[in-house]
């Protein structure tokens, strides 16, 4: 069984990308000129922050994002995976699947319906997917043994423990 104690930090930090990017593009979304980032071709920000899929009912997509990872921070900090909570680790399973959804449906819309692509939005996109599979891959075993994910005793777990390797 892979060790467990990287994925609170990994986590953490990367939710901390996201909420830097999502600041970036809440603040972009309403001043345009703050925004460095192609305006023509395939690359162009412009097109995919100014488009009518940049904001979902009425509220812009990037704000959107702010209300994903400044929860997901808060879910993502060392001591709420050490918890035994297990309404914080469904919480922070059930953001990170919502989350992925999420960037299925903007990576459809910049590809198909924008023809357009942001590489901002980009990076919102890959950080959201790498804190899915962190988080997917951990609450297995951190549901199942109901102990936090940095404990030691994660790593001695065995199949006797009703814990597959």
């Amino acid at each position: 069984m892979p060790t467990l104690r990287w994925q609170p930090l990994t986590t953490l930090v990367l939710s901390l990308i996201g909420l830097g990017a999502s600041i970036y593009l809440t603040i972009t979304h309403f001043d345009k000129v703050a925004l460095v980032c192609s305006s023509s071709g395939a690359i162009n920000c412009e097109k995919v922050t100014s488009s009518p899929q940049s904001v979902i009912f009425g509220i812009p997509v990037a704000m959107l994002g702010l209300l994903y990872f400044v929860p997901m921070a808060a879910l993502c900090l060392p001591a709420a995976w050490r918890t035994a909570d297990r309404r914080i680790h469904l919480a922070r399973l059930v953001l990170a699947i919502v989350g992925v959804g999420m960037i299925i449906y903007l990576i459809i819309a910049e590809l198909f319906l924008i023809k357009a692509i942001c590489l901002w939005c980009s990076g919102v996109h890959v950080t959201t997917f790498f804190l899915f599979v962190i988080i997917t891959t951990a609450s297995p075993i951190v549901l199942a043994t109901g102990q936090g994910a940095a404990d030691d005793d994660l790593a001695d777990l065995s199949p006797a423990d009703g814990v597959a390797p």
